[in-house]
C-alpha cells in the first residue's frame, strides 16, 4: 500500500524529481552528520575548531561531487572520465607520507617519517600514469630475478652505492637489473646466511625451519629483498617492511620481484597487526636503534612475535649505533641482550655478527621477574591500527598464547584454533569450499578474456594465461582468507595481501595464524605501498561494506587503480545494483569492465575489469 506521503511528493516531483529529492536529502544529511554528531567540549574548543572547518568543507565537496555523479547515473548519463596525472612527481605518489607537510605541521624526532593521513592535503583525483620507461614485468619466477629498471624509481648510482645487506647486485644492459639469489648478503651468500640462522636454532639446515615451528617472518628493513625470495623457496612466509622512501625504495623493489612487502615502520605507532603474529622478526643493518624511547621499539617486536618465536639481529659488533648524544659506546647488541632479559627473551646463539635471540614459550616467566621489570599491558586480542606505541608487554594473557614449538609441521588450523579464534568448523569449511569454486570460476572467466579481446601490447607477443602472469594478489576483503588457501591447493604461483576492513570482523589473528599474509587497513584511507604493485585485486562485498562509512567510492577507485600495475585485473563480487554503479565508476578510471551473472539466481554478480596500459 502507497503511503499518503509518498503519493503527495511524487505528484509534486514526478518519479525522476523523487529521485534527485531523496539524493539531495542524502547529501545534506552526509555534510551536516560530522556537525551534529560531535560533542562540544570547551575546553579544547580552540583546538577543534580548525579540525571541524576543514572535516566540514572537505566532506561538503565530498558530497557535492558524489551527488551529481549518483545525479549522472540515475539519468544513464556517461561519466566523464578522470584526468591524467600530470608531473613525474605523481608516478611514484604514495599518500600520508608527505615528509615535508609534516615537518610543516610540527613532527620531529623521526614521526615526520610516519604514516599522517590527517594531514593529507591533495584531492585532486586524476589517474596516476606509470613512467615513459614502465614495462611489464617478466614472469615469475623470472621476475624475481630480473626486473625492469624503469619500473622503480632508483638510479645506477643509488644502486651500486647502497649500504644494505643486499649490494652485490649488477645492471645486465641498460634496462634491467638482475638480482643473484646466491649473493647479497655480508656473508658468503644468502643460503649460508639461512643456513647459520638455522643452526643457531639447532637445525641441520634451513630446510627445517617449518619442522622449528617457523612459517611467518617479518623482515624489517629488507633491502633488495634477496633474504625474503630465499625465504620463498622454502615455502616460508615473509613479509618486508620498511619506511617510505621517495628513491631507491626497499618496499617498491621487493613489490617488483613478485614478494610480499608494504610500507611500515613502528618509531612512534604500532603496526597494524595484533599481538603474537609472526614466528621470527629479522633485522639485517636495518638502521634501527633498538634503547631508544624507553625500548618501545623492542617491545613492538616482542608484541608481534609469537611465543617461543625469534629474533634475529645482524648488525656490526664493532662501533657504536645509536642516534642520541649521549649514546655509550657499547654495541648495539649488547644493549639489545641487556634489555631482553627484561622482557623474558634469551640469548640462543651468536655466530659473527648475527645475534639470535628467542622469546619465552611460558607465559609465568613474566610474573617470576624482579619488581622493576617493564609492565605488562592490560590488554585483549584488539587489533592496533596505527595506536601509539605502548611502554608495557603485550599478549600475555591472550587465548592465542600458543609456541610455535607446538605446531604442526604441516599447514592447517585444527578445530580448537578455531575455537579459540571464535569461528564455528561448520562455518570454516563452508566458507573454504564456496572460494575453491570461485577460484575456478575466475579463473575459467579470465582466460578467454585474455585470449578474446585483449588490447596487445604495442610490439609484443600475444599475454600468457593468467596462472602466468597474476603473482601479486591483494584480497581487499579476506574475511578468513580461503582465496589465500584456494590459491595454494590449486598451485597457483601467487601470494596473497589478505587485508582485514576496520569496519569488518576481526578475523586478521586467524589469517596471519595460518601462516598468510595480512594486515587491518581501513579503506577510506589510501593503502600503505607504491603506485603499480599488484597484479589483481579482489573484494566480496568490499563497496556494501564501506556504503554505511563516509568515504567515496570514487576515491576508493582511484586508490585501486593507483595500486594496481597496467593491464592488472579487478574481481569484483557484490549485489547487483551495487555492481552497477561500481561498473560506472570503473569506466571513470579506464577499466575495461564487465558484469556477469553467476545464474544462481542470486542478485550477486561479477565485475571483471582490467586496468589499460595507458603510453606516454
Amino acid at each position: 500500500m502507497t503511503s499518503p506521503w509518498y503519493k503527495s511528493v511524487s505528484s509534486v516531483f514526478g518519479l525522476r524529481g523523487l529521485l534527485f529529492f531523496i539524493l539531495g536529502v542524502v547529501a545534506l544529511v552526509t555534510i551536516l552528520a560530522p556537525l551534529t554528531s560531535t560533542s562540544y567540549d570547551p575546553s579544547t574548543a580552540s583546538t577543534l575548531v580548525p579540525n571541524v572547518y576543514s572535516n566540514y568543507r572537505r566532506i561538503k565537496e565530498q558530497a557535492a561531487v558524489d551527488y551529481l555523479d549518483l545525479r549522472s547515473l540515475s539519468l544513464g548519463t556517461a561519466l566523464k572520465e578522470f584526468p591524467l596525472c600530470v608531473g613525474k612527481e605523481r608516478e611514484s605518489y604514495v599518500p600520508c607520507y608527505n615528509v615535508t607537510g609534516n615537518l610543516l605541521a610540527g613532527l620531529q624526532e623521526g614521526e615526520e617519517l610516519d604514516r599522517h593521513c590527517e594531514f593529507e592535503r591533495d584531492k585532486e583525483r586524476c589517474v596516476v600514469r606509470p613512467p615513459k620507461d614502465y614495462k611489464i614485468p617478466l614472469r615469475w619466477p623470472l621476475g624475481r630475478d630480473i626486473i625492469w629498471s624503469g619500473n622503480v624509481k632508483i638510479t645506477k648510482d643509488q644502486l651500486l652505492s647502497s649500504g644494505t645487506v643486499t649490494t652485490r647486485l649488477m645492471l645486465l644492459e641498460e634496462n634491467q637489473i638482475t638480482f643473484h639469489s646466491e649473493d647479497g648478503l655480508i656473508f658468503d651468500g644468502v643460503k649460508d646466511y639461512a643456513r647459520q640462522i638455522a643452526e643457531m636454532i639447532g637445525l641441520g639446515s634451513d630446510t627445517e625451519f617449518a619442522q622449528a615451528g617457523i612459517r611467518t617472518v617479518l623482515d624489517i628493513g629488507c633491502g633488495f629483498g634477496s633474504f625474503g625470495a630465499h625465504l620463498v623457496s622454502l615455502k616460508m612466509m615473509p613479509i618486508c617492511i620498511a619506511e617510505y622512501e621517495a628513491t631507491g625504495s626497499q618496499v617498491q623493489l621487493a613489490l617488483e620481484r613478485g614478494l610480499p612487502a608494504m610500507i611500515g615502520n613502528f618509531f612512534s605507532k604500532q603496526l597494524p597487526y595484533p599481538a603474537l603474529s609472526f614466528d621470527m622478526v629479522h633485522c639485517a643493518q636495518c638502521g634501527t636503534t633498538w634503547d631508544i624511547k624507553d625500548a618501545m621499539l623492542l617491545l613492538e617486536v616482542d608484541r608481534v612475535l609469537k611465543p617461543g618465536g625469534y629474533f634475529v639481529l645482524t648488525s656490526p659488533t664493532n662501533r657504536a649505533q645509536g642516534i642520541l648524544p649521549d649514546t655509550k659506546k657499547t654495541s648495539i647488541s649488547t644493549r639489545v641482550d641487556d634489555l631482553s632479559k627484561k622482557i623474558c627473551w634469551s640469548l640462543t646463539g651468536q655466530q659473527d655478527e648475527t645475534f639470535l635471540w628467542q622469546k619465552t614459550s611460558d607465559s609465568n616467566c613474566y610474573s617470576s621477574r624482579s619488581q622493576d621489570s617493564i609492565p605488562l599491558c592490560k590488554d585483549g586480542d584488539s587489533v592496533p591500527y596505527y595506536h601509539p606505541l605502548v611502554p608495557c608487554i603485550s599478549g600475555t594473557t591472550s587465548k592465542r598464547w600458543i609456541p610455535i614449538q607446538n605446531r604442526s609441521a604441516i599447514a592447517g588450523i585444527t578445530s580448537a584454533e578455531l575455537e579459540i579464534h571464535g569461528i564455528k568448523p561448520e562455518e570454516f569449511l563452508e566458507d573454504t569450499q564456496i572460494w575453491r569454486s570461485a577460484l575456478k570460476n575466475y579463473w575459467s572467466l579470465l582466460t578467454p578474456l585474455i585470449f578474446s579481446d585483449h588490447p596487445k601490447r604495442p610490439g609484443d607477443e600475444d599475454p600468457l594465461p593468467p596462472f602466468n602472469m597474476i603473482r601479486n594478489v591483494m584480497d581487499m576483503n579476506a574475511r578468513f582468507g580461503n582465496l589465500n588457501s584456494a590459491l595454494l591447493d590449486q598451485g597457483k604461483s601467487a601470494w596473497v595481501m589478505n587485508v582485514v576492513p576496520v569496519n569488518a570482523r576481526n578475523s586478521l589473528p586467524i589469517i596471519l595464524d595460518r601462516g598468510f599474509a595480512g594486515v587491518l587497513h581501513d579503506w577510506c584511507e589510501p593503502f600503505p605501498t607504491y603506485p603499480r604493485t599488484y597484479d589483481m585485486l579482489h573484494a566480496n562485498e568490499i563497496l556494501t561494506l564501506l556504503s554505511s562509512e563516509r568515504c567515496s567510492l570514487m576515491d576508493l577507485f582511484l586508490e585501486m587503480d593507483r595500486i594496481l600495475r597496467p593491464e592488472g585485473w579487478v574481481v569484483l563480487s557484490d549485489k547487483v545494483g551495487v555492481i552497477e554503479m561500481a561498473r560506472a565508476l570503473a569506466t571513470r578510471v579506464r577499466w575495461e569492465a564487465r558484469v556477469i551473472d553467476l545464474q544462481d539466481g542470486s542478485d550477486q554478480r561479477l565485475l571483471v575489469c582490467q586496468k589499460q596500459f595507458l603510453k606516454k
